[in-house]
């Protein structure tokens, strides 16, 4: 009942919201000028036509193929309309309201696994709050690839967690041709899994050992045979469980770091390599999208398909800076808490040495980051069309110091971010985390927010913030901002001197 009532509930803003943007905006606008004929091109059966300008493979029109299919028989009845005629901007956009309601329900059901004691209420709410981020709502009015990759990705997570891995990686090839950047979610969720399962099998490991013991203890007491040679064994049992809890504390933030994180590399090391064939038969599918995707790229000469001088693989390490500060910022209500405050002065002076040391550290990182590795996109310097044009110019451009005196807030955001996934999760799962989104964002050249999205998910599925009042402030806090964002869409248009047409502001 809670999914189809979820559904219900977000079709009720997907379904007049689509409306009034077709009625308003009913020609295609920025990129969908080349995403719209393409798929155009294909309901006519014309797969071997491409534009050369389109950097996304072909999975967004498969989709809309089947989306368009199902459609047909209803108006060829009512219209007598041919496939091709249905093709319509109107029609190609409103498969993403379709996958906007799918996605619901898969983030509905992720919350509702990592979260088992979560009742329906509360898990719908998530599941409604997370489908208001801005940069997933926004997106699902115009036909770009957004919505589709974010719910093939969170499908194949998913998938994995049910521990049908196939099956996963079914869709994760399938996310990969939607946009070829979800490779790395495709790596990501494989470690996660692997993780999980090392993590289950160390739990059982521990737990069988202990038993062991006291049937053993309890016998040698009834006997009363000499117990010396069990408590050797005992203290070896003893001495592996405490290595082993370091990998098995996904769940507690307090025993995974308060332990050695060289120590819980190693356990999982260790579960691995006795687990190794069993692991490598149920996660080979994922290699093989791994192997299939390294080919493709090794054929196509590159990650991008069209426009590749526009979209070169660039070093743009502060991408990950204004992701954290744009992820904190979506997040204001969970993150700038007393709550928060207090827990981080804890931390602080816990360990003030090491972690001064890291905090230095990260702060010359930035600092270097910032001031070699922050990329100008022509794109960006040019098109104001997009907020991020705006917050280059009138923020972190505004003054040469600016964009220096940010790096603080950056690692600030960083560490709250890293605080609030490690109550819950373990060391190895944050760092492969980390490097899963350095890996999609650092070679991006180009700010754009929308990229954000799919990181953005998978840090607060897995924060657990299960406070009410704190998600229906950040609900709130979407929806201001979504109706913002879409009435300066749709009734503010303006005018280029140099090129003809409506201009409007977008993501």
């Amino acid at each position: 009942m809670g999914k189809i009532a979820l559904a219900v509930i977000v079709s009720l803003w997907v379904i007049p919201t689509t409306v009034m943007v077709n009625h308003i905006v009913p020609e295609p606008y920025m990129d969908e000028i080349f995403h719209i004929p393409q798929a155009q091109q294909y309901c006519k059966g014309k797969f071997g036509s491409w534009d050369p300008m389109i950097t996304t493979p072909p999975g967004l029109y498969y989709l809309s193929l089947a989306h368009v299919a199902a459609l047909f028989p209803g108006f060829y009845w009512v219209e007598a309309a041919s496939f091709s005629d249905l093709c319509s901007a109107a029609i190609l956009r409103s498969i993403n309201g379709v996958l906007a309601v799918v996605c619901s329900v898969i983030l509905y059901d992720i919350v509702t696994h990592l979260n088992p004691t979560l009742n329906d209420r509360k898990a719908m709410l998530h599941a409604v709050v997370l489908s208001l981020y801005p940069l997933h709502w926004f997106f699902t009015f115009l036909y770009y690839t957004d919505v589709a990759s974010v719910t093939a990705v969170l499908a194949m997570y998913l998938a994995s967690l049910k521990k049908h891995y196939w099956f996963s990686a079914l869709i994760g090839a399938f996310a990969v041709i939607i946009r070829q950047t979800n490779i790395i979610w495709v790596v990501f969720v494989a470690c996660s899994g692997i993780i999980n399962i090392s993590v289950t099998h160390a739990k059982h490991h521990t737990k069988t050992a202990e038993s062991d013991v006291s049937i053993q203890h309890g016998l040698a007491y009834a006997t009363g045979t000499n117990t010396e040679g069990f408590n050797l064994r005992r203290r070896r049992i003893v001495k592996s469980r405490d290595t082993v809890e370091h990998s098995s504390s996904s769940s507690h933030a307090s025993s995974s770091f308060s332990s050695g994180f060289a120590h819980e590399i190693w356990s999982i090391l260790l579960t691995l390599w006795y687990m190794k064939w069993k692991l490598l038969i149920s996660f080979s599918p994922y290699l093989m999208v791994v192997v299939a995707f390294l080919l493709f790229v090794y054929w196509n000469g590159s990650v991008v398909l069209g426009a590749k001088e526009a979209h070169a693989v660039t070093p743009h390490f502060a991408q990950m800076l204004y992701f954290s500060l744009v992820s904190v910022l979506a997040q204001a209500p969970m993150h700038f808490t007393i709550t928060q405050a207090v827990d981080l002065f804890q931390m602080f002076r816990k360990s003030r040495p090491l972690l001064y040391f890291q905090m230095f550290l990260a702060l010359v990182v930035g600092l270097l980051s910032v001031h070699f590795f922050s990329v100008a996109h022509p794109y960006l310097l040019a098109d104001n069309r997009h907020y991020p044009f705006y917050l280059w110019r009138k923020v972190i451009m505004a003054h040469w110091p600016i964009k220096y005196l940010l790096v603080p807030v950056y690692i600030c955001s960083w560490l709250s971010m890293i605080h609030m996934l490690g109550k819950f999760r373990s060391k190895i799962w944050v760092l492969a985390y980390f490097l899963a989104t350095a890996a999609v964002l650092v070679p991006t050249p180009l700010i754009e927010f929308r990229y954000y999205t799919i990181p953005f998910y998978f840090l607060v599925l897995h924060c657990n913030n299960w406070d009410d009042q704190s998600w229906i402030l950040t609900g709130t806090l979407y929806i201001g901002v979504n109706i913002f964002t879409m009435m300066m869409f749709l009734f503010r248009p303006f005018h280029w001197d140099h090129e003809p047409g409506i201009q409007r502001f977008i993501w």
